[in-house]
């Protein structure tokens, strides 16, 4: 997968997060903090590639707002 955007969630919202995004059949990945993504202590990244508009709307309202760039 072609990493594109990601939003950063704490640790307890990822159950909850996980869920949703799986019944909305949107694909991504879930990264810890690594030399790339600089996260806070107890959080995680939803990682996401490039999607298509309505489901990025989608994806965007789940997470209240717009991702951040995947740094490359």
């Amino acid at each position: 997968m072609e990493k594109s955007f990601y939003y950063t969630v704490s640790w307890q919202d990822i159950g909850y997060t996980k869920v949703a995004l799986e019944i909305m059949e949107v694909p991504f990945l879930i990264e810890q903090p690594s030399d790339r993504l600089q996260l806070s202590a107890g959080e995680v990244a939803f990682v996401f590639p490039d999607l298509n508009v309505r489901v990025y709307q989608g994806v965007r309202e789940l997470f209240n707002g717009h991702g951040k760039r995947y740094p490359y």
